[in-house]
């Protein structure tokens, strides 16, 4: 065996590419966008190693272009999520006791051909399946998911580097073991990262994965084994199953070898999750680690000493990039009515700029949402707002599905602060303003702080230091992510580690250590040197 002591160096996040017309990245990521679009494909289950075929097939279908068939996936069922236990669980053996820098070295090699090799196919079937632009899915399924493939190794090193304290003689030391039994990862429809993160970090700390893609994002998913595969994921160590959540949920989270859970998606079937577990808790070996990442109603709050340039490109970029669904998107906006005006003439103004359409046509600011119930279920709410004498659509308001589904960026300013567009999580483009008398800022922080029962992301423009302070302070749980002067999204792996409380989840900081010490479960070993000989303590002695 290696006996060197091996050291992982402190990883650069990946720079982002800007596909300028004529570079070089635009030409290759359009000619990749082309051979996916012209070459649909058939995606299997992968299960031990193996592809498996179920002759259930489900179309993929460009959500901005739904005429046009990506391809089909392998829906996989009841037996197939058995198959992928069982594999699992002969996999987690060998994997588990080897040694933690091979480990390493596959996520570090995946990371590597993400970045050159699969750089452009990765974000080609982003863009296709998920209609991102390519600037959205550069800073996704390409820099965020090498960032997590490079960091949480050299984080797997701060984990087993937290070793007790010995003295001279006796020495304590630290075994993280890996979870027993294997890990359950779902991933959500809206982030390549986060499907590529939530089954490797629990598989680089030692365990075996189920993983059960996002219906709607099997694409990337497909591609994302791809280069597992190539930089050498044994067999049997992730084993990916697309299939519907009632389907695949419960034979999985019946089973007694059940370890973990690592989720992100909405609020409601996390808890369901939740429930199912603990539920019947005893029958499992040992209590399953939890851990999701789930809705967000996240805000950005104004000060009168704002920067109204700032804010309002704040509001625009934190809003409408990938049509607002995101976890992290602003979703409600506060104003004091000093600067409304101007902010509202310079909102409305750059609203009407945004160019809504195809992926492939560069100039797009926004594309489709993802499918026919999120399109549904977001014009509920700009129906609402259009009924509502508390509401005004200042912006937008628009919709079309005859090619895509495609909404247009909305503006909604309401009157009642409480309304259900500014407590309801929407995960679309519409974004809801409430105008607060400019000498009530503490009382409408305050407000803010119990408007929703969400606490993921938000944040503060002020120039004036003390009303930096006093928000910082008044929205001290409102949100697990606090931005100053900056928009809610965009939290980078290893600069801001990644969660939210309350209704968002668990706030357990994927991008960072405490995301991997939750994938295993720590033995404390205590050598003693030389052991006493003699029961008997010297308080016993007459003398």
């Amino acid at each position: 065996m290696f006996n060197g002591i091996f050291h992982i160096r402190k990883p650069d996040n990946e720079p982002g590419l800007d596909y300028m017309p004529g570079s070089k990245e635009r030409h290759e990521l359009k000619a990749k966008l082309k051979e996916m679009l012209e070459n649909p494909v058939e995606v299997p289950c992968i299960i031990g190693g193996r592809e498996v075929t179920t002759g259930d097939l489900v179309e993929m279908r460009a959500p901005h272009d739904t005429k046009k068939i990506l391809g089909h996936y392998h829906r996989a069922g009841p037996r197939e999520a058995e198959k992928a236990i069982a594999a699992a669980n002969r996999a987690k053996v060998s994997w588990s006791e080897m040694q933690w820098s091979s480990r390493a070295t596959v996520l570090l090699k995946a990371a590597e051909l993400l970045a050159g090799k699969y750089r452009q196919t990765l974000n080609a079937a982003t863009m296709v399946c998920m209609s991102k632009t390519c600037h959205q899915a550069e800073i996704d399924s390409a820099c965020e998911l090498i960032d997590f493939w490079r960091f949480n190794p050299y984080f797997m090193t701060e984990v087993y580097d937290d070793q007790p304290i010995s003295t001279k003689t006796v020495l304590n030391y630290m075994e993280h073991r890996p979870l027993e039994g294997f890990v359950f990862a779902v991933s959500p429809f809206n982030f390549t990262s986060i499907a590529g993160n939530l089954p490797t970090a629990p598989a680089l700390m030692g365990n075996a994965v189920v993983w059960k893609p996002a219906s709607a994002s099997v694409l990337p998913a497909h591609y994302i084994m791809q280069v597992l595969k190539e930089a050498g994921m044994p067999e049997g160590v992730i084993n990916m199953i697309p299939g519907p959540g009632p389907v695949i949920g419960p034979p999985v989270l019946n089973h007694l070898d059940l370890g973990g859970v690592h989720f992100t998606g909405s609020t409601y079937v996390f808890s369901t999750i939740w429930l199912t577990i603990g539920s019947d808790i005893r029958k499992y070996y040992s209590y399953p680690r939890i851990v999701g990442e789930t809705g967000g109603k996240d805000f950005i709050f104004a000060h009168s000493s704002a920067d109204v340039e700032a804010f309002v490109t704040a509001i625009v970029r934190g809003a409408f990039e990938y049509q607002g669904q995101k976890c992290s998107a602003a979703s409600r906006i506060y104003v004091p009515d000093n600067i409304w005006p101007r902010v509202k003439e310079q909102m409305c103004d750059e609203v009407a700029t945004i160019k809504v359409g195809d992926v492939c046509d560069f100039s797009n600011f926004m594309n489709a949402v993802i499918d026919k119930n999120a399109f549904e279920t977001i014009i509920k709410y700009i129906k609402f707002a259009k009924e509502d004498p508390n509401l005004e659509i200042l912006c937008g308001g628009t919709y079309n599905n005859s090619e895509g589904y495609f909404i247009q960026p909305t503006v909604v300013e309401t009157k009642d602060p409480q309304s259900k567009l500014m407590c309801e999580e929407i995960f679309g483009p519409v974004v809801t303003v409430y105008v607060y008398p400019e000498k009530e800022y503490g009382e409408t922080l305050r407000l803010c702080n119990n408007t929703s029962a969400y606490a993921l992301t938000g944040g503060i423009f002020a120039q004036d230091r003390f009303a930096i302070v006093t928000a910082v302070k008044a929205l001290r749980n409102a949100a697990g992510n606090f931005y100053i002067n900056d928009k809610p999204t965009g939290a980078v792996v290893g600069q801001q580690p990644f969660g939210g409380s309350r209704a968002s989840g668990t706030n357990d900081k994927a991008g960072s250590w405490l995301n991997l010490e939750r994938w295993v479960s720590p033995r404390a070993i205590k050598e003693t040197f030389l052991p006493p000989t003699d029961y008997r303590y010297p308080f016993m002695t007459d003398k």
